[in-house]
């Protein structure tokens, strides 16, 4: 007998996974029922954007309890493998955002956490069996699905260096020709549609502890890799107590430490001040600006090479909240959903693979991650530390509170993630302005290297000359974050927005 059907909203990032995300309602799924539903379908639907091998965070603010954030971060790997055993890296060079180098191949695949996270969040927080949440993502690979704008944009950058090295990957995403398939051609991952059928069945057991675990360890180890069924079937997800901040009547909870992600917004949250106003003017401009220029440099000097994050985090935040945080002198790949239901319950889930190893364990349609060799992240590389350690992360996935409203909210964008959720949250909860208005209103970033600073920037912000190099776009773009939020409150009822720098969906259903 079907279940009584709950009312939520999702936003997210295709409307293929918007789409699963009502159906699941649709049976009586509640936000972390839909979520899951939607992640699991955007995660394996998105090629070379993000994989089900790899990483996530789950945030999840239950409508009667505390929020939480389940930590599925990749971790080293390397356990039980001989001592002194230096693995071969392989770097490349790829022109995605300005131009990136990163090690691919085996050696870069870290431990995944996605499925472990996704499962733990659906046995404590769901209401659907986990076999119902997969079924849409089954389907759609099964069937197969619209090759996205997003997808396509990266994959004709690297797939000749990183995704053309396995025979099942290739054939996924060209044609009979050889070429990079359009955007909207239907795309088929030979073999996926099995194992996310074996997921469905045996849950993340399939994974971390069966034959399809061992089909990858295989495939690693034999290309070099360090990673071994010891380190799959050890990972276990962390859960931890939300970090928190009041923005006015808002309290917002996001990942904490060992993530830098949400430690950052927090900082920046802290940093920019919370009073409300009217419109961005010079002086508030010039005030983003330099919130970003403490927080980011602040990170890059204390946090990014840190061996333990957890006290220079919790001094970056005391220093946020005296304002005394200043400068000390010095993939992009992931995606995201919101939900949110009508009893109050928030759920904010971000998944990333990296840039991709390339790796597609034959007959698996898995595409492994390269988080060892994202190197703007883990600067030590295939050294990064002990088996287990988690490696550092960006995403944020968020929820917030005020009375009764809950707001779900998250974004895609390595180091933009951060820019972009404060820049949304001060337009929302700040400016006053409606979920739409606030996910699409121009951005800025301010990138930092280590002699070099450059604001870039999006059409319809009057930037004030502060003497640093500027990169104006043409239009909104994607590489300023895709922040996709889902609201609910007893007054309005549902809301949801996705961002326009990149394709998106969202759903409000299913209807009374």
């Amino acid at each position: 007998m079907k279940r009584k059907a709950n009312s939520v909203a999702v936003a997210t990032t295709s409307q293929l996974a918007a789409d699963a995300a009502e159906e699941t309602a649709e049976l009586g799924g509640n936000a972390v029922d839909c979520g899951i539903a939607a992640a699991m379908c955007s995660i394996n639907t998105q090629p070379g954007v993000c994989a089900l091998a790899g990483s996530a965070y789950v945030t999840v603010w239950p409508a009667d309890g505390e929020p939480v954030t389940i930590d599925g971060n990749v971790a080293i790997p390397g356990r039980g493998m001989p001592e002194g055993r230096t693995p071969e890296h392989e770097s490349v060079t790829i022109d995605y955002g300005g131009g990136v180098t990163t090690l691919v191949g085996a050696s870069s695949v870290a431990v995944p956490g996605t499925l472990r996270a996704l499962f733990l969040a659906s046995q404590r927080y769901g209401s659907l069996p986990w076999s119902v949440l997969m079924q849409p993502s089954i389907r759609a690979a099964r069937d197969g699905f619209p090759f996205p704008q997003a997808c396509h944009y990266y994959l004709s950058i690297a797939a000749g260096v990183i995704y053309d090295r396995s025979d099942d990957g290739f054939g996924a995403i060209h044609d009979a020709a050889g070429r990079l398939l359009d955007v909207g051609s239907t795309v088929i991952v030979p073999h996926l549609a099995d194992s996310l059928a074996v997921i469905a069945e045996e849950g993340e057991r399939a994974l971390y502890d069966g034959d399809l675990g061992k089909t990858i360890v295989d495939h690693v180890q034999s290309r070099g890799g360090q990673l071994t069924m010891e380190d799959l079937r050890s990972y276990q997800p962390d859960v931890h107590e939300a970090l928190q901040v009041d923005i006015g009547d808002w309290r917002i909870a996001t990942n904490p430490p060992p993530a830098i992600g949400g430690v950052n917004l927090a900082a920046m949250l802290l940093c920019f001040g919370t009073d409300p106003f009217d419109e961005w003017n010079g002086a508030q401009l010039q005030r983003l600006v330099d919130t970003q220029r403490a927080v980011m440099s602040y990170r890059r000097a204390c946090l990014d090479r840190a061996d333990d994050v957890f006290e220079p985090a919790r001094r970056m935040l005391e220093l946020a909240r005296d304002g005394d945080l200043v400068p000390p002198g010095t993939s992009g790949s992931t995606v995201h959903t919101s939900a949110v239901d009508d009893a109050g319950t928030g759920c904010a889930i971000t998944a990333s693979s990296g840039y991709g190893s390339g790796e597609m364990p034959a007959g698996t349609g898995l595409w492994l991650n390269n988080c060892l060799g994202e190197l703007e992240l883990n600067y030590y590389g295939l050294e990064a530390g002990p088996p287990g350690k988690r490696l550092p992360s960006n995403m944020a996935p968020g929820c917030a509170r005020s009375g009764r409203a809950v707001v779900a909210i998250g974004s895609p964008g390595a180091d933009r993630i951060t820019t972009a959720l404060h820049q949304f949250l001060v337009n929302f909860m700040q400016r006053g302005l409606d979920l739409d208005e606030a996910v699409a209103h121009p951005r800025l970033h301010l990138a930092i290297d280590v002699t070099h600073e450059e604001i870039a920037v999006e059409p319809g912000i009057d930037l004030p000359d502060s003497g640093v190099q500027v990169r104006l776009y043409d239009d909104l773009n994607m590489y300023f974050g895709g922040v996709v939020a889902a609201k609910y409150d007893d007054v309005d009822g549902f809301d949801a927005a996705a961002d326009p720098r990149r394709e998106g969906g969202t759903t409000t259903g299913p209807a009374r």
